[in-house]
């Protein structure tokens, strides 16, 4: 390979060139014009032949800068592009997309990211709550096509683990008891006197092929279901805020509401949990297909799991 001048000097002349003008290029490169004049001259010198010629307060290019300007423009384009790819692989190589559903998303992972960031300090978890993360037939259409279509790394999925072209990790499984208010708890004296107050559901899981609700509750319990007044919440979060709000008894997961148990503004009023068919998984593309961050950030959401919060 040839030597080649300074990169300095020769950008400094290709913007020089370009405007046609030494103060507007020191202008463009935030120097002197004094500079600017100096790395020109240095060019000169090297190459042995003028680029410029200097008139009172203004220059002009000489054929032999006019014939190297367009492609030292293009070729400074390339270089500026070539680096702009490897400062983004970079980036990417440290970025980790994950997605799963408010209530865990919320309540689990974020209390927790503090963990991950002690272990990967160069890593940047780009957090997404979603409902579609949630999938209520046994036969979900879910597989590796539809996470690498959604720009998802790592996703912690609700439902029943069958997955096309995806080795599903179970995480944790899902278990629900009655939880509430302090207040209200004390009008809790048995299970008959649960349904004296109003039963707070997050509806996403009373849609289930195998539904997770109340009713559920009361029949796995050997009760009679009887009459109660439900009340259905979008998501988890919203049924967390009515139950704290002391607007009724929430059927609720103890992992995912122990920030509230352990503050005391909620409390387990019947210790007989509805034992759920779905689980939480964690799905990637794989071992072998997924980037480095993505492997660690899903080993950790495992490793967490058995982790107190």
């Amino acid at each position: 390979m040839l030597r080649l001048p300074s990169l300095i000097s020769l950008s400094y002349f290709e913007v020089a060139a370009r405007t046609k003008s030494f103060a507007a290029a020191a202008k463009e490169l935030n120097v002197t014009p004094a500079a600017i004049s100096h790395q020109i001259k240095a060019l000169e010198e090297y190459l042995g032949v003028e680029l410029f010629v200097r008139h009172h307060r203004r220059v002009s290019l000489t054929p032999a800068a006019r014939a190297a300007l367009p492609e030292l423009h293009e070729g400074f384009q390339t270089l500026n592009s070539a680096v702009d790819k490897i400062r983004s692989y970079g980036e990417e190589r440290l970025i980790v997309t994950v997605c799963s559903e408010p209530l865990f998303a919320t309540k689990w992972i974020v209390p927790r990211l503090h963990r991950f960031y002690a272990i990967c300090p160069e890593a940047e978890v780009r957090l997404q709550a979603s409902l579609h993360t949630v999938d209520r037939a046994r036969d979900c259409v879910f597989g590796v096509t539809e996470l690498k279509r959604s720009g998802i790394d790592v996703s912690v999925r609700l439902g029943y683990g069958n997955y096309a072209g995806i080795m599903p990790q179970r995480l944790m499984g899902l278990e629900l008891v009655p939880m509430c208010a302090p207040e209200v708890a004390t009008t809790v004296t048995g299970i008959d006197t649960l349904r004296q107050q109003p039963l707070l559901c997050d509806s996403t899981l009373t849609r289930f092929d195998e539904p997770c609700g109340w009713k559920e509750w009361f029949k796995q319990q050997a009760c009679e279901v009887g009459v109660f007044r439900e009340l259905r919440f979008g998501n988890g979060l919203l049924a967390q805020e009515a139950a704290v709000a002391g607007q009724g008894i929430l059927l609720g997961s103890r992992d995912l509401h122990q920030a509230e148990l352990n503050a005391g503004k909620l409390e387990v009023v019947c210790d007989r949990p509805l034992n759920c068919e779905q689980a939480y998984y964690v799905v990637s593309a794989g071992i072998g297909q997924e980037r480095s961050i993505a492997g660690k950030f899903r080993e950790w959401l495992l490793d967490e799991a058995n982790t107190p919060a």
